[in-house]
């Protein structure tokens, strides 16, 4: 539901200015981090903070908890993982942030990879005990390739960790990274009191209490240099402090805005989110530092978020998020302009003009009707198979957003329906499954065999499926492994696979838009046929048909 905005706030009634005070008040942002990193339970923490939920729930469900927000599908809430992407908006002082929430598991990074590519902010989440992990540095680089501005939050301070130093030092030595330090803690483990926030100049002293991080944690506040810290904290605490300030006092850079929005500098903050520790001090700063919603680049230049036309892309799609009605939603990001209900507008890739009707907020599996939207902001829209990931709809002039490509799989099934009188069940659940990117669908060119090809980046994705297909649509399903790690796309088509002739052990497939897809035994198997017939041309993406 939109906030009412009174004249005063926004200083003027007209569109130009609202539409300004619309956009430069969001904040748009997703989380990165390798499995148990503690993603999840930062997301819900800071809707905790931003009055969006009452309660902050656990990971994994218990009958005397509540599961958590974002992970609001059945597979999620059973397995304690995220595998699929929500959004999540909520308001904090004059701020709207829109959360995008990503799947930790490194099995879904390509509707990680999907997610970043509608976030302005990213907040890279690294766990104190373990540093930098596989994951995290793997969507770091896709950061690094969009030029986010990148947040660190070092968490689980309250566990056996690394020393916050070496910490650091990881980020600096391994990504290249810059590194502010926002907050500094006092102490680790079981032996971790608080945080100094530099920021403020103030020293924030933590205490457990017995609602386990549920409700918001209470501290004790006291200026720098206040001498009642000697009486609060160990001794030795206090002279590692006194020692770690003056450090980062010497060799810590200056605050600089401008290399914080290019990528360059990233602003670090420890703490627990477990505990709630440091978690309302990060989200303060967050939104002095972070960006309002970015221009995006289009076939026609530029496009800036205050730009008057309506723009927006599609960079998710996601079916039985309401079992009971069987829906299909399109996430669409609004670029520019003012989102309506109703309007009506161009559908880029098909040339159609298309209404959007019964366009949703969407607060994870939660939804309630969306009157007006803002560039940064989030909708669901009802999909009756208009939309594909990465369609661009628009006013005025039509342009397009770049396409979001898919990847190659390094898994392959045979996915075959188990019960025969469930055909077309079964047909309905692989086409939308297909449609969301849950999982990509080849078909062989033999004739004889139909089943359709599971291609997917990690084993999970193929549990996901078929626990989808069994819940979602009643249809039992079996895999047949298939012996290849490669995938590639053919350039230049059909046409130019007939001149290139008979490769060795290879199997060709189409995707599902019937383009030549070469599966590969192993990286040798490939090497050796380029090798052996240097016109063909491969590619490891694919981008959908323009």
């Amino acid at each position: 539901m939109q906030l009412e905005i009174q004249p005063e706030q926004t200083q003027s009634n007209s569109p130009d200015d609202r539409l300004n005070w619309e956009v430069n008040r969001r904040r748009n942002f997703a989380i990165i981090s390798h499995p148990d990193a503690g993603k999840t339970t930062l997301t819900e923490k800071l809707l905790l903070y931003g009055g969006a939920i009452q309660e902050a729930g656990a990971v994994k469900a218990k009958r005397a908890q509540r599961s958590a927000t974002s992970d609001w599908m059945a597979m999620e809430q059973q397995r304690g993982i995220s595998i699929t992407s929500t959004v999540l908006q909520f308001q904090y002082q004059q701020h709207l942030l829109n959360l995008l929430d990503t799947p930790g598991h490194q099995d879904f990074s390509e509707d990680t990879y999907r997610t970043l590519a509608a976030a302005d902010n990213a907040v890279m989440l690294i766990d104190a005990a373990k540093g930098l992990e596989t994951q995290t540095r793997k969507l770091f680089e896709v950061c690094r390739m969009r030029q986010l501005p990148i947040f660190t939050f070092i968490n689980k301070l309250d566990r056996p960790s690394l020393s916050p130093l070496e910490l650091i030092d990881e980020i600096e030595q391994e990504l290249g990274l810059s590194t502010y330090v926002v907050n500094w803690p006092i102490g680790t483990g079981d032996r971790f009191r608080g945080v100094v926030d530099r920021r403020q100049q103030k020293i924030h002293l933590f205490e457990k209490s017995a609602s386990h991080g549920s409700k918001k944690a209470t501290d004790t506040v006291i200026p720098i240099g206040d001498p009642r810290l000697k009486s609060l904290i160990e001794p030795e605490l206090y002279q590692q402090l006194q020692e770690d300030l003056e450090l980062l006092d010497g060799v810590s850079p200056e605050l600089d805005l401008e290399a914080i929005h290019q990528g360059q500098l990233t602003p670090v903050f420890f703490g627990s989110a477990m505990n709630n520790f440091g978690v309302e001090l990060f989200l303060e700063a967050f939104l002095d530092y972070a960006i309002a919603p970015a221009p995006h680049d289009s076939d026609q230049g530029e496009i800036p978020p205050t730009y008057p036309e309506f723009s927006g892309f599609v960079f998710k799609l996601q079916a039985n998020m309401d079992p009971k009605h069987r829906d299909r939603v399109a996430f669409l990001r609004v670029c520019s302009g003012q989102f309506e209900k109703d309007m009506v507008v161009t559908h880029t890739r098909t040339g159609k003009t298309i209404r959007l009707s019964r366009p949703q907020k969407l607060f994870a599996q939660d939804r309630e009707t969306v009157e007006v939207a803002y560039a940064g902001d989030v909708v669901g829209l009802n999909n009756p198979g208009s939309f594909a990931i990465g369609d661009t709809v628009c006013m005025g002039k039509p342009i397009r957003y770049p396409e979001i490509p898919s990847f190659s799989p390094e898994l392959f099934a045979f996915l075959k329906n188990a019960d025969p009188t469930k055909y077309k069940n079964f047909n309905k659940g692989v086409s939308e499954l297909q449609e969301e990117g849950a999982v990509q669908i080849l078909n062989s060119t033999d004739e004889s065999k139909r089943d359709p090809i599971l291609a997917a980046v990690g084993q999970l994705q193929f549990e996901v499926v078929q626990f989808r297909l069994i819940n979602e649509y009643g249809v039992e399903t079996r895999l047949e492994i298939l012996p290849y790690s490669v995938a590639r796309w053919v350039v230049g088509g059909w046409e130019t696979l007939e001149k290139v002739g008979r490769l060795f052990n290879t199997f060709i497939a189409k995707d599902r838009w019937d383009r030549p897809v070469l599966l590969f035994n192993n990286q040798w198997n490939l090497d050796q046929n380029l090798a052996d017939h240097p016109e063909l041309k491969v590619s490891p993406i694919a981008l959908p048909p323009s």
